[in-house]
Order: structure tokens, then sequence, then C-alpha cells
């Protein structure tokens, strides 16, 4: 199976942070995020995951909105310095379709993946907060289709721009005084609705070919988009039918548009919550949700289902029907709260704490064994390829996974004891992508400056 870390600030669990062995105000240090991406190699991870979006969450009251907030430094930036300690760890930041330009972002990822020698990866976003619209000069969010029809084209863009380098392009000759061969380097000149460029790129061809391309969207949309355009989907789900089902969708939507199986990896968010026994797991638990503070619980339940007001509604009684604004448009998320919602019969107050404790994507509680035994269950009977393990609280949660876990995954053959290549792409089983001009010498364009 194929892991990655997910290193989500300081845990998974919306109150990680508190927890005694969490790390203390670690997020603006470096050390703190050398020695997760030193343990995650350790481990043998495919590689570490940064989320990330470029603006506030919306909450209710200056205090809430104190008391909920992280800090969250560039991802390339922290990747960059991760790449330096470690040498086969993976390196996955978040960056957004809708607040970022072709060009910067292909140059930066290219750039990553150049000095990490294959290491590099992109999850693709989005974006979905109203505040990060605020912070780039718009009123609002473009519409959810605009959104994926802008990150089309973002994506397709970044592709020839990662390719207008082609093999052999840089000569370095000093005898000649010749540093690049021109015939080698093609201008890109795209013209679409939302982006023109002109190419090439400044930075010659990634070693992957592209950065492994990530993407987490679950509406029909998304799904759609990551059939096209991702190589690793990131996905939530509550149970081994939910993620079973998920993953024979893709499978079928990857061989609507001619890809095979193999080339997209389906990996399930999973939060092991790890005990010396079941009850010490369990006791750990409800330690963790106990430091929930209940009223950041229900403002985060009111965000996830559409910004709604639940003031007036017994916090012991069940979610009173959405309005209809709520209800309108694709929302996975909001889909999957209120199906767990209905499944498990759960009270507002049950329901937030579930959602606020990350629980709408499936969290193990129990030995490391049993950790390690739904991990197998899971990718044997075909739910997943592999999984985002998103520790309840760092960087000791991780430690726990791999000192305790990863042992018994390696002794049951389920996974590695060694790393099969020098690449991100190598060990995730990813092919490179054919450079386009290569294939398509036609195309080429000379850039009109060199």
């Amino acid at each position: 199976m194929k892991l990655l870390a997910f290193m989500m600030q300081t845990g998974g669990h919306i109150a990680g942070w508190r927890h005694p062995r969490a790390a203390n105000n670690a997020l603006c240090d470096i050390d703190y995020f050398r020695r997760l991406g030193q343990t995650a190699e350790r481990g043998l991870f495919d590689g570490v995951f940064l989320a990330d979006y470029v603006g506030y969450h919306p909450v209710k009251g200056a205090e809430i909105f104190a008391g909920l907030e992280t800090p969250k430094l560039d991802p390339l930036v922290v990747l960059s310095t991760i790449a330096a300690v470690t040498s086969n760890l993976g390196l996955i930041g978040t960056a957004s379709t809708s607040y970022s330009h072709p060009y910067d972002l292909a140059r930066r990822f290219a750039s990553l993946d150049h000095l990490s020698e294959g290491r590099a990866g992109w999850n693709i976003v989005t974006s979905t907060m109203e505040n990060e619209a605020h912070n780039y000069g718009r009123p609002a969010h473009l519409e959810h289709a605009e959104r994926y029809a802008r990150a089309d084209e973002f994506v397709n863009v970044a592709r020839r721009l990662w390719d207008s380098w082609q093999e052999g392009a840089v000569l370095a000759d000093k005898a000649s005084g010749r540093y690049t061969d021109p015939a080698r380097i093609t201008a890109v000149n795209h013209a679409g609705e939302h982006f023109r460029i002109a190419g090439p790129l400044t930075v010659p061809r990634p070693p992957q070919g592209h950065p492994v391309l990530v993407q987490a969207g679950a509406s029909a949309t998304g799904q759609r988009f990551a059939a096209v355009n991702a190589e690793v989907i990131f996905t939530s789900h509550p149970t081994i039918e939910t993620a079973k089902m998920f993953r024979l969708a893709m499978h079928a939507q990857l061989a609507e548009v001619g890809r095979a199986p193999a080339s997209l990896k389906v990996m399930p968010a999973i939060t092991p919550i790890i005990g010396d026994t079941k009850q010490a797991a369990q006791d750990l638990q409800r330690e963790l949700d106990g430091l929930i503070p209940m009223h950041i619980a229900v403002s985060k339940l009111e965000a996830l289902l559409g910004n709604i007001d639940l003031s007036g509604h017994d916090p012991d009684g069940p979610l009173p029907p959405l309005p209809e604004a709520a209800l309108a448009g694709q929302n996975s998320t909001r889909d999957r709260v209120l199906e767990l919602s209905v499944r498990q019969n759960l009270s507002i107050r049950a329901l937030a704490r579930q959602v606020a404790a990350g629980r709408t994507s499936h969290t193990v509680v129990g030995t490391a064994e049993d950790v390690a035994q739904t991990l197998i269950d899971w990718e044997t009977q075909g739910a997943a390829d592999g999984f985002v393990i998103s520790p309840p609280f760092l960087p000791a949660g991780l430690e726990d996974f791999v000192d305790q876990v990863i042992p018994i995954l390696q002794k049951s053959g389920h996974f590695r004891t060694a790393y099969e290549g020098a690449t991100l792409r190598e060990n995730l089983g990813l092919a490179v992508p054919e450079n386009y001009y290569e294939a398509h010498p036609e195309t080429r364009i000379q850039p009109e400056v060199f």
C-alpha cells in the first residue's frame, strides 16, 4: 500500500494541539517540520502532504475567531526545508488554481522538483472560503462550475509550461559558449478564457516530467476533474463500503477518459488513535473529544453546512432541515455531514463533536494491530490503493504510527521495507508523462527572446 503523512498543523484532530503530547507553538519552527519529515522518511512513507488555504475560516465572534485559527506558512517554503533533510520522501503542497497564476505556480513546483531531485507533488484545490476571495480583491468566489473550468485550463497550461524545455535543451557547453539549445525550447503562446501566457518557463523540465498531481474534490465535478487530471485522489469516507463504491466509480470515470486504473491512486484519509489496549485508545479518543470547545464545534458544523445558524435549536435535539440556500449547488462535504447525521441519528451536539473531530473520514481507535488490520482490510477489499495518515496530534502521533504500525504492515507484506525508487513517481508506481512538444514537434513555437 501507499502512505502519505498528512501534516495538518499540530494534528488531524481539531483539539489535538491541546494534548500534552502535541508540539507547543511549533508552527513557525523549522525544526518541527524537519522532524516530521525525517520521521515520515524513517517510516518509508511515500510523502508528506501539506494542506493550505489563503484566508480565514468564517466563524462567529471575535473570541472564537481568534481561538480557531493556527499559523499556515507557505507550503512550498516548508517543503523546501524538509527536502534539505530528507532523501526519498515525497513533498506534496497545496496551491489554489483560483488564487494563483499558472506561470508562477509551474515555476515554483518545477523548482522544488529540481532541488529535491524529483520529489514534488501539487495538491490542486479551487478554494472554498469567502475570505480567500476578499484577500485577492474579489467580492466573492467564482461559481463552482467556473472554478473548475479555470482549474482545467490552469492545469493544462501548467503542463505545457513544464514541457516547454525538451530533452537536450540544456547544453552548458563552456567551449562553444552555448548554455541552451533554442531549438529545444518552445513558447507556449496560450490564449484561453482565463489566462494568456507566452512562455517558455524559465526552469528546465522537472525531473519527474511533471510534479505528481493530487486532488481532493469529492463533488461530481471534482471527481471528473480528478479523472482527467489527477494521479492521486485524497478522499474521506466513514466506512469501507463507501470507500469501495467511490474507488469503483473513479475507475469507471478513468475508463471513460481513456486512463488505466493504476494511473490514479485512491487514498482515503485515516486518523489512527493508538493505545496499548483498545480501552486505552478509547480513553484517548474521549480525552481528545473533551478538549473541543462546544461553541467551536458548532461553529465548524454551521460552516460546513453552508454557514447556517443553529443558535435557536436545542443542541441535544436533531439537526433541523436546512434552508434551501444551504442545499443549493454541489457540496460533497455538506452531503457527507447530512448522511452521517441520519445514519447515526445524532443530536446537533454529537454531530458537531464528530465533525469537529474529523470523523466524516475514518477514525481507527485501537491498538497498533487494530490499525494495521484496518488498513490491510481496506486495501485487500478494494477500498483503497493507500492512505493519507492524519495523526490526531503531532509529532508524537506520527511517531507512534511509524514505530508501532509500520512494522506490522511490513511483517504482513503489505508495506515496503525499502524505497523502490528515488522519485515520488517511482515510489507511487506512476509513469513519467510524455513531453507534449516532443510528441508533437509540429506545435513548437520559437520564443521571441532567449
